[in-house]
């Protein structure tokens, strides 16, 4: 007769054998809300979690807050796009490594009726300088993302101190990429938006591409360890597991097969490089 220790040890031997977790594993990944809200999440997370046996909670937040969330040791793993951030927070000890993962581009989106008189440009800074010098509606994002951190390095690019510049014309939301693109939207105003978003964003009103193609608009993304030196609590090797799946040939396989119409939304270009 087969005892309950006998078939618990019968379960576990079977588990074994399969290459099944006998435990459930999970991590937290930081991340922006670009990546969560393009839908690139949803098509990357169930092939890796197919695969590993891992779950992984995304906390979506801008880049500021992302880092922010890793140097507390809420997060396993950092995965954002402000490459100065991410270095100086490996430089602190917060991160273990950085790597590339994919990259795509900004565009500046803004109301076809066109009141900057900027559409069809691949000049950003010249853009710039006539949105503030006609007073457009511009909505910022105002949240320390990735994405507003780049759009305040473009204002200083265009010689413009907004800081000094803004006023009714420039509303600042505190919020994330999706909101900001729905403000925009609902205001009739200038904003910028990674591709990403933009292409997976429906609720578009009378917005469409006024500015892209300016080098400057490149947009890098980075994915870092947080140090288990720093928070013992840190899933490590689950942890590293996931960053080494997204610049694997077959992450970047799966990364670059989302496409929503036909256009692709990132492009991977990690060196297949691992800690």
């Amino acid at each position: 007769m087969l005892t309950r220790r006998m078939f618990c040890a019968l379960v576990v031997l079977l588990m074994l054998a399969s290459g099944a977790p006998a435990q459930e594993q999970s991590i937290v990944v930081a991340s922006t809300t670009s990546t969560q809200d393009s839908g690139l999440f949803d098509h990357i997370l169930p092939l890796f979690e197919k695969k590993t046996g891992i779950g992984v909670k995304v906390v979506a937040q801008g880049t500021g807050q992302a880092l922010d969330t890793g140097r507390r040791g809420d997060a396993d793993v950092v995965f954002v796009h402000a490459k100065a951030q991410e270095e100086k927070f490996i430089e602190e000890g917060f991160g273990v490594k950085r790597f590339d993962v994919m990259y795509n581009d900004f565009v500046l989106v803004g109301p076809k009726s066109d009141p900057a008189g900027v559409s069809g440009t691949k000049d950003i800074a010249a853009a710039l300088i006539s949105i503030e010098a006609k007073k457009a509606a511009f909505v910022s994002r105002g949240d320390r993302s990735g994405t507003h951190s780049a759009e305040l390095s473009l204002w200083k690019t265009a010689g413009i101190d907004i800081e000094a510049a803004k006023g009714t014309w420039y509303k600042e939301i505190g919020q994330g990429m999706g909101a900001a693109l729905n403000a925009a939207a609902a205001m009739n105003a200038y904003t910028l938006s990674d591709r990403g978003t933009w292409l997976s964003f429906k609720n578009r009103g009378e917005l469409g591409i006024a500015v892209e193609g300016d080098k400057r608009l490149f947009n890098q993304y980075g994915v870092m360890l947080v140090n288990p030196r720093k928070h013992p609590s840190v899933k490590a090797e689950a942890g590293q597991r996931f960053i080494n799946w997204l610049i694997s040939a077959e992450g970047q396989k799966a990364i670059s097969e989302y496409k929503i119409d036909g256009q692709q939304l990132f492009f991977p270009n990690a060196q297949h490089e691992r800690s």
